[in-house]
């Protein structure tokens, strides 16, 4: 995996819009289901390769350690060298000083060379620092990322319990809606009002009934005053009334 597609993937996730992507999708479950198993694979990916690249300057830091080691060696080399070279020339032994002046001078040779392998190197060493440094950055933000479909995902299965919840309550509530003339509520009270109506019905009959009744008694009473007055006059005497003379 070339640091280019590791750059490349971690941009592109990052940058992933995730309401964006749910409003779009057909189904937003299976779709952030989809976007965390994508997310958790290409970390997985990512943190390997990024393992690799940090091991890779890791080695390069150790070799210039090493170099900047033995460049100081070389130097103290030179220094000892040159310091026995004096000390032999204060005794006039000119030729075993000069034999060590010239070790000095290539011990001076080794530590410029190594420096300058150094120096070369710096400029990789410092694009791989910056390298790792922001693979590290973009590994955080996947993981970041990550947690939020994790979490957009816990929210929108909650929503969608909740919703469907909901929609039982009101399923439940409206099969026995007392205005819903429709529902079996409803046809059970129109069925009592009937009998109702049938009961009031025939307790007005039957109370028709009765004052008739009492209506054909209050007849028979005039008759049998009729009757009684009838009487006394064939017997001779006055009409009797109600009210005195």
């Amino acid at each position: 995996m070339t640091k280019q597609s590791i750059f490349g993937r971690i941009s592109t996730l990052i940058r992933a819009n995730v309401n964006s992507l749910i409003d779009q999708a057909e189904d937003p479950q299976k779709m952030l289901d989809q976007l965390v198993r994508d997310y958790t694979n290409n970390i997985a990916d990512a943190e390997a390769a990024i393992a690799e690249t940090i091991g890779n300057l890791r080695l390069l830091e150790r070799d210039t350690a090493e170099d900047r080691q033995t460049a100081a060696e070389w130097g103290n080399k030179a220094l000892a060298a040159s310091r026995k070279a004096d000390e032999l020339r204060a005794t006039g032994n000119t030729a075993d000083a000069d034999k060590f002046d010239s070790l000095a001078k290539v011990a001076l040779q080794r530590q410029v060379s190594t420096e300058n392998e150094i120096k070369a190197v710096e400029p990789a060493l410092q694009q791989q620092t910056e390298v790792v440094n922001k693979l590290k950055d973009g590994l955080n933000g996947m993981k970041v990322k990550l947690e939020q479909l994790k979490g957009k995902r816990a929210e929108l299965l909650a929503r969608a319990k909740t919703a469907e919840a909901q929609n039982k309550v009101h399923d439940a509530v409206k099969s026995i809606d007392v205005l819903d003339p429709t529902s079996e509520l409803g046809r059970f009270e129109d069925k009592v009002r009937r009998q109702e109506a049938l009961a009031a019905g025939k307790a007005e009959i039957a109370a028709s009934s009765l004052d008739a009744q009492f209506e054909s008694l209050e007849d028979v009473g005039e008759l049998t005053e009729v009757e009684a007055r009838l009487a006394a006059l064939k017997s001779g005497g006055q009409p009797q009334g109600q009210l005195g003379a």
